[in-house]
C-alpha cells in the first residue's frame, strides 16, 4: 500500500521551461529597448525633418517592437504561471503561441511591404536618398545589435534533466544530456529582427543604386523581394508552431521509441502518442502489449533524453 510518504517522493512538477529561459527573455527585453528607441526617434525626427521615410519606417519598426513585446511576455508568463496547476502540462508551449502570433504579424508585414512595392514600381514616387539611406543604415545597425544577442541565445545549446513521470506511480530518471533549444518564441523575436535588417540591406543597396544610376525602379522591386523573403519566413514559422500547438507527433521521438520497445522483439506497442510540451521536452503516453511491465518499459526509454513526462501502460 501506498503511504502519504510514498507519494511525496513520488510526486513531480511539469515544468517543461526551457533550460536557458530566463537567459533569453532578458535577451528580448535587450532587442525590445533596443527597438522601441530607434522607433521613437525615427518618428520624432521624421515629425521634425518632414520625412515621410524617417516616419514610415518608424512606424514600420513599430509593428516588429509589438512582436518582440509579445514574446518578451509570453517569457514573462511562462514563468510565472510555471507551476500554476491549471495548466495540466505547465507553461512550456505559451512561446510557440507567441511564436504563432509574431508569425501571422511577420506575414501582414510581408503583404503590406509587397502590397506598396507594387503601389511604387507602378506609380513611382520622389526619394529622398540621402535621407532615407542614413535610416537604413541606422536601422541596420541596430538590427545587427539585436540579432547578435538574439542569435547567441538561439544558437545555445542548453543542459537540463529528464523527469519520467508515469502513471498511477511517478519516477524520476535523471540523467545529463545536451541537445540543440528549440524555442520557438526566441526564434520569432529573431526573425522579426532578421526581416528588418532584409529590408535595411535591400534599402541600402537600392538607395546606393537610385542615386548613383538613376535606377529609381530597383527600390520597389527589392521591396518586393524582400517581401518574398519574410512571407516564406513567416510560414515557415506559422507551421512549425502550429504543430506544437496542436500536439503534432514527434515522428523522429516516436520512432526512437518504437525501436526501443520493439526492437527486441518481446513486445508490441499498440498505442503511442508523443507530443511537445516545452521547447526542450516532450510527452509520451505508450500502451504496451506483451512480456514487458511498466518499470521495464521506463527502464528502455530511459535513452530517449527528449522525454519529461511519460505515461506507460503494460498489458500482458
Amino acid at each position: 500500500m501506498t503511504t502519504p510518504t510514498d507519494l511525496d517522493a513520488l510526486t513531480h512538477d511539469h515544468v517543461f521551461l526551457g533550460a536557458a529561459h530566463d537567459d533569453h527573455a532578458r535577451r528580448t527585453l535587450w532587442v525590445v529597448g533596443l527597438t522601441a528607441v530607434m522607433m521613437a526617434a525615427e518618428i520624432v525626427a521624421g515629425y521634425w525633418t518632414g520625412s515621410m521615410a524617417l516616419l514610415a519606417d518608424g512606424f514600420h519598426m513599430a509593428t516588429h517592437a509589438g512582436a518582440l513585446g509579445v514574446a518578451a511576455a509570453a517569457y514573462a508568463y511562462a514563468r510565472k504561471h510555471a507551476r500554476d496547476a491549471k495548466f495540466s502540462f505547465g507553461t512550456g508551449k505559451v512561446g510557440d503561441l507567441a511564436g504563432f502570433a509574431s508569425a501571422l504579424v511577420l506575414g501582414v508585414v510581408a503583404i503590406g511591404i509587397g502590397v506598396e512595392s507594387v503601389k511604387r514600381l507602378l506609380e513611382p514616387t520622389t526619394v529622398a536618398f540621402g535621407e532615407a539611406t542614413i535610416v537604413a543604415v541606422a536601422g541596420l545597425a541596430v538590427n545587427i545589435v539585436s540579432a547578435l544577442l538574439l542569435g547567441a541565445g538561439h544558437h545555445h545549446h542548453g543542459h537540463d534533466h529528464d523527469h519520467h513521470g508515469h502513471d498511477h506511480h511517478h519516477a524520476h530518471d535523471h540523467h545529463h544530456h545536451v541537445h540543440h533549444s528549440g524555442d520557438n518564441n526566441l526564434r520569432s523575436a529573431y526573425m522579426h529582427v532578421l526581416a528588418d535588417a532584409l529590408t535595411s540591406v535591400l534599402a541600402i543597396a537600392a538607395l546606393v543604386a537610385g542615386r548613383l544610376l538613376g535606377w529609381v525602379w530597383l527600390d520597389p522591386v527589392m521591396g518586393m523581394v524582400g517581401a518574398v523573403v519574410i512571407g516564406r519566413w513567416s510560414w515557415i514559422l506559422m507551421r512549425d508552431t502550429a504543430r506544437v500547438l496542436l500536439d503534432a507527433t514527434d515522428e523522429h521521438v516516436a520512432a526512437e521509441i518504437r525501436e526501443l520497445l520493439e526492437g527486441p522483439g518481446d513486445a508490441r506497442i499498440c498505442d503511442l502518442h508523443v507530443w511537445r510540451v516545452g521547447p526542450e521536452a516532450h510527452a509520451a503516453i505508450v500502451s504496451v502489449v506483451g512480456g514487458l511491465d511498466a518499470g521495464e518499459v521506463r527502464r528502455r526509454l530511459i535513452p530517449v533524453h527528449e522525454l519529461r513526462h511519460l505515461t506507460v501502460e503494460a498489458r500482458a
